[in-house]
């Protein structure tokens, strides 16, 4: 198994160059970054800053959206950090969240989201394509097409990152869940006559290494209140006898969320959350139980786990699973 790291940018720029580099240095091959514009830092000049300073680690968006960016901007952002990168670059999507809802829109559509891939992809590879009646390509692109990771909660989008994907984001680290998940990923890898055992699958969330639980679920508290906003918009297009209690139980009291305070610690938007989901969707307590269920995750079919680098104590966090984790997974 892989590990990542996704950093929120809202920190100093330094300070994101220091993490990716320390992350590198103990072991982590992928270094990604969230997408949302407003409320933070723009994430491409980081992702150029990342490359610079690093030397193996693939890089890219956790995840970015079909309408923040013509696609043909997005394209050639990807394509030339693809030079810059010697070939390291991979592209994270989804419908859009917070860079959407902030500007008061709703995520895109699936229909966006796998036209936005197929063109990228083409774009990316130097082919030629029709955007309105225009013949558009890049001459300068290396040819080299980054790794699309398509993240998704429901059945059709979970179909769609099988259909048109090279790996899955999940966002959650419950085995049970990924597994219920990765059925419907099979299902569109077989209905595109895709062969799945190709298929990456990422599970991205908080840790926090601690004998102290208390203290580690109010530093990881925020992360099922992220995904309760996926979970409010599944709720509103599925029957509830489509979608697993254990995704959606835990929003029966969710109040209202401010994306200003978008995967804060500390944030009221997570007073709703309990210790039980906590434990199910993030790692936290001593090490030994972050190896146990790294292996339950690894046993479902995970093939990167990605720490969402957000929770303080962040050099901490990647000096502890460098020693102590990664080296049970080094190949």
């Amino acid at each position: 198994m892989d590990f990542g790291i996704t950093i929120k940018p809202d920190i100093s720029i330094e300070r994101i160059v220091s993490l990716t580099q320390q992350a590198e240095a103990g072991g982590f091959s992928y270094g990604w970054i969230f997408d949302s514009h407003v409320i933070w830092k723009e994430p491409f000049p980081l992702l150029t800053l990342m490359a610079a300073s690093t030397q193996t680690m693939r890089l890219g968006t956790c995840v970015t959206n079909p309408a923040v960016r013509d696609v043909t901007v997005s394209a050639s952002l990807f394509a030339t950090l693809n030079l810059a990168s010697r070939g390291r670059m991979q592209l994270g999507i989804g419908r859009g969240d917070s860079s959407r809802r902030v500007l008061g829109k709703k995520p895109t559509t699936l229909e966006n989201l796998e036209g936005f891939v197929r063109v990228f992809r083409d774009l990316n590879a130097g082919k030629t394509v029709e955007l309105d009646g225009v013949a558009t390509n890049f001459p300068w692109a290396s040819g080299e097409v980054p790794r699309v990771w398509v993240a998704g909660y429901g059945p059709k989008a979970l179909r769609t990152a099988g259909r048109i994907g090279d790996g899955v984001i999940l966002q959650f680290a419950d085995p049970d869940l990924i597994d219920w998940c990765l059925g419907f990923v099979r299902e569109g890898a077989k209905e595109a006559g895709r062969d799945f055992s190709k298929f990456e699958v990422m599970s991205a969330a908080p840790v926090w290494p601690s004998d102290d639980l208390k203290t580690a679920r109010e530093h990881v508290r925020w992360f099922p209140a992220l995904v309760s906003n996926h979970v409010m918009d599944l709720i509103s297009k599925y029957k509830p006898e489509e979608l697993p209690p254990a995704l959606t139980s835990f929003v029966n009291n969710r109040g209202g969320y401010d994306y200003h305070h978008h995967c804060e610690v500390g944030s009221d938007n997570a007073d709703f959350v309990g210790d039980e989901v906590i434990e199910r969707f993030c790692i936290i307590g001593p090490v030994e139980a972050h190896r146990k269920k790294l292996e339950a995750l690894r046993k479902v079919g995970v093939t990167q786990f990605n720490i969402y680098l957000m929770c303080g104590e962040e050099e901490r966090t990647l000096d502890v699973y460098s020693r102590e984790v990664l080296p049970v997974y080094a190949k």
